[in-house]
């Protein structure tokens, strides 16, 4: 078996102009981004508005591990097969982070035979959208900042500032820092901090917002400070909204690339699963939809992340309707759902974990089982793939895919795409083709009518199994707060680990009647959503023990080697 990389390095990559052909894309409406990447005009919704558009597919899993269950492999896998079929179909996916690209998650670009290219471009800086986020999000500081030492005309209350500054790489050092030392003409002394690119506010409103125009307004709203009497202070206000949005001009256009075997693939927006809302960007579904016959998009992490927030966000400002949900899952992480493994910020694999045992096994299974009843509660048929490991045996999978049915699957397959590319994904395609002719009654979780904390009520009593929801003093006078404001109405995008259906991400399988603590509440009123910080999740990872990076480099001739 060759290495993805080395796979990779063989495809026979197409020109994208090819690739844009085949989805009926027009000179016109895209500028080559070298050879194999294209940038899509957004001049192109007018033509392609009143048509009809393709079945819309979400891919989700189960609560996930260190190790990865390979949603992004099998979505990239269930596109390709899916046009194997006779079904013009588009993959619709997320941009890599570098800062888990060079930390503990790894390569974004799916695996195996089953991945998107030039996957090396992908895992880095692409484009330059996510650079571009980070510029806009950082110039917005730097003229909140100046306002404040040009005298302050605005009024600013400087111990109310909430609009940190971003990179793109995981360094909890950065977390809560001291900025202005030096003489007066460097500043004054402030607290603030870093958060992750991806996670800011700017990544966001890029994934959210449907044209230009939406997108300034949206900038526009975003909530940087409160003044001494309370009122918000925007980028409006500071007069940065306008060159924010000249900045992320070239960054709102989709980007135009292609699988192993030559499926047209947008990779567009990447935002957090566990700390944004975790899906790529509506424009794309938009421009792909009425170009295919199925669009495949995935959400980060489990169902009780990004597919809650797909559901309730993404869902609530597209418009959209999903037809069919695939749930990944493993056999290795259902075992470790069983509680019985320590170890669980370890990435070396306990070796119990590849030997046959439908006990441990079964005993794993509750949390397929709650994370299939998530998906049914939005009125979504679900399809569970099992990503298959050479481990995994026949009594294993069988056992899975009977249990799977029981608890309310449309169907439950294996899936070989990492190995056998589209044709190891036939049986899963023709599993959602089935699932997606049915009629899908979506609905929403919640009513927007409601107040802020009986939707976070809701989300952690229905979704993710709590009793009840506790709250900081803080955090409850921002909530008062944000009401006063009148945001009350605004959808609710929960910062959570992605590790557990919990706060605490050692717990396992599918814990009942736990206490979520809410430590902290964020508005971002330009994205549209309010952003709890539950337990002790954090907006800017650190480094593992053994970051991924250590193994990178490039040899005499440049090539890159340690990357996929």
């Amino acid at each position: 078996m060759f290495s993805s990389s080395e796979i990779a390095d063989k495809a026979k990559i197409q020109p994208i102009a090819k690739i844009a052909k085949k989805l009926g894309i027009q000179s016109d409406e895209y500028k080559l981004f070298g050879e194999h990447i294209a940038k899509i005009d957004l001049k192109i919704l007018d033509r392609i508005k009143n048509r009809p558009k393709g079945k819309y597919i979400l891919v989700t899993a189960i609560t996930p591990t260190h190790f990865g269950e390979g949603k992004t492999t099998t979505a990239i896998g269930l596109s390709m097969a899916l046009n194997r079929m006779g079904k013009l179909t588009t993959c619709c996916l997320r941009q890599a982070s570098t800062g888990p690209v060079f930390g503990i998650k790894g390569a974004a670009t799916g695996s195996g035979y089953s991945q998107i290219l030039p996957a090396e471009e992908l895992n880095l800086h692409f484009t330059g959208d996510i650079h571009a986020v980070g510029l806009a999000h950082n110039l917005c500081a730097a003229y909140l900042y100046n306002a404040l030492w040009r005298g302050n005309k605005l009024n600013i209350d400087h111990q109310k500032i909430y609009w940190r500054r971003v990179v793109d790489v995981s360094d909890r050092f950065l977390r809560n820092i001291k900025t202005g030392f030096g003489s007066t003409h460097d500043g004054f002394p402030s607290d603030s901090g870093f958060d992750i690119t991806v996670a800011s506010e700017v990544m966001a409103i890029l994934a959210l917002s449907r044209n230009y125009a939406d997108l300034r307004e949206r900038l526009a709203k975003i909530h940087l400070a409160d003044t001494h009497s309370g009122r918000p202070i925007t980028p409006l206000d500071i007069k940065v909204n306008g060159a924010m949005a000249v900045i992320l001009k070239d960054a709102k256009k989709p980007n135009l690339v292609q699988t192993l075997e030559n499926t047209p693939c947008f990779v567009h927006t990447g935002p957090f699963g566990n700390i944004a809302h975790g899906s790529s960007s509506i424009l794309a579904d938009e421009i792909a939809l009425p170009l295919s016959d199925f669009v495949v998009t995935e959400s980060g992490f489990g169902v009780d992340l990004g597919a809650e927030k797909f559901f309730d966000i993404k869902c609530h400002y597209s418009g959209l309707k999903p037809d069919c949900a695939v749930v990944v899952a493993s056999i290795r992480a259902l075992k470790m759902h069983s509680g019985r493994f320590d170890g669980m910020s370890s990435r070396e694999l306990d070796p119990c974990l590849e030997r046959e045992d439908l006990a441990v096994l079964e005993e794993g299974l509750c949390n397929l089982k709650k994370q299939i009843e998530n998906v049914h509660i939005f009125g979504v048929p679900a399809v569970v793939a099992i990503n298959r490991f050479n481990s995994d045996t026949e009594k294993e999978l069988a056992l899975v895919i009977e249990k799977a049915k029981e608890f309310g699957a449309r169907d439950c397959v294996v899936s070989e795409v990492w190995l056998k590319g589209s044709k190891g994904g036939l049986e899963l395609a023709s599993a959602v083709i089935k699932a997606a002719d049915e009629k899908s009654e979506f609905k929403p979780l919640y009513s927007l009518e409601s107040s802020i904390k009986e939707k976070i009520k809701t989300i952690a009593t229905k979704i993710y199994g709590a009793r009840s929801v506790e709250y900081t003093r803080g955090a409850d006078e921002k909530i008062a707060l944000f009401t006063q404001h009148g945001w009350a109405r605004l959808p609710i995008c929960m910062a959570k680990t992605h590790l557990s259906l919990s706060d605490a991400p050692h717990i396992k399988g599918a814990p009942r009647d736990f206490i979520l603590p809410v430590r902290d509440i964020r508005a971002a009123v330009g994205a549209g959503f309010l952003l709890p910080l539950c337990g002790t999740i954090q907006t800017m990872p650190g480094l593992p023990r053994s970051p991924r990076g250590e193994k990178m480099d490039i040899d005499d001739a440049g090539n890159i080697k340690g990357l996929l």
